[in-house]
């Protein structure tokens, strides 16, 4: 859901977006465990967003994993899945993040690809710091709100990385496709699906890490979203992650997100500018979290971010 932000300043431009192997001797295999039952919190499926089932809720995300991808390259030259989730899955999507019209899926993604690159330059020190953690490593990562990868570069070099980006944008994915290709991530270990954080079509204990940068600013419901994320994570794994959050009370940048707030929510796909994401992160459970804080320039009312890691 990347659920990626650029600043409002620049042409009102704040822009936010929630974003198998070709069996080359094996597969993503841990990304589905066929041999257990995936869950799914049922507080997911309201007998009003979803229609009756014959098969076991969707709780056995199971069925949405093979239906989408399983038995197929997941690095495709002929047209994604990810623009086909089941019909189960769309229901969540529909009820995360409403259905734009196609020509505004295209243009936003249009925009964050060309738009964000002096945020992207200033921003790069700190992520940096943060993405140090991942490089270099086997790991298999999940970035949420993925968008047009830009965070790629700095984890997702290797043949031993396998990334999961999912966004729920379908018209991020030839950009993110794209991304992986200039970071030097093998075609086969990279997959995108449509999805949102709120419902992570991914096993328990599945990925070694998720990174998310600029997502929790522009989900529907963050605290789920974190929920989500701690799910899918194996114990001792990371969760890497740059947000912009609500200045102090009292200040005139405060005044300003609040002001502005409703408007970049209409611009910005979502985008809050007054969320406290910092204290959503820190009280979300983990064992412990790392959060540090910074002032971009390019960000205007888009500030302060906490960045940092926080620990399964």
């Amino acid at each position: 859901m990347n659920l990626h932000c650029a600043s409002l300043a620049a042409t009102i431009s704040s822009v936010c977006s929630i974003n198998e192997a070709t069996h080359k001797s094996r597969t993503l295999q841990k990304r589905v465990n066929s041999d257990a039952p995936i869950k799914l919190s049922t507080e997911f499926l309201s007998h009003d967003s979803l229609e009756p089932t014959t098969k076991p809720c969707f709780c056995g995300r199971r069925h949405f994993i093979e239906a989408a991808t399983l038995g197929t390259t997941l690095f495709p030259i002929q047209p994604s899945r990810a623009t086909n989730p089941p019909r189960e899955y769309t229901a969540l999507l529909k009820k995360f993040h409403p259905p734009r019209p196609d020509w505004y899926e295209e243009f936003y993604a249009s925009v964050m690809n060309s738009a964000t690159k002096d945020y992207e330059a200033e921003v790069a020190m700190y992520k940096s710091q943060i993405f140090g953690n991942l490089k270099g490593k086997g790991l298999r990562i999940l970035e949420i709100g993925i968008g047009t990868g830009p965070n790629l570069c700095y984890y997702a070099s290797g043949s031993g990385v396998e990334v999961v980006g999912i966004d729920p944008n379908p018209k991020m994915e030839k950009y993110a496709r794209s991304s992986a290709a200039s970071a030097g991530l093998p075609t086969s270990n990279f997959e995108f699906i449509q999805a949102v954080g709120e419902a992570i079509p991914l096993s328990d204990a599945s990925v070694d890490a998720v990174v998310g940068t600029l997502v929790l600013c522009s989900v529907k419901d963050v605290d789920m979203t974190l929920k989500e994320v701690r799910r899918v994570l194996r114990p001792g794994g990371l969760y890497v992650f740059v947000e912009h959050v609500a200045a102090k009370d009292g200040t005139f940048l405060k005044f300003m997100q609040r002001v502005l707030d409703p408007l970049q929510q209409t611009l910005a796909d979502g985008c809050h500018l007054s969320r406290e994401t910092g204290n959503d992160i820190s009280r979300a459970g983990f064992s412990s979290v790392e959060l540090n804080t910074a002032f971009l320039s390019s960000a205007t009312f888009i500030n302060p971010h906490a960045y940092g890691i926080a620990y399964k």
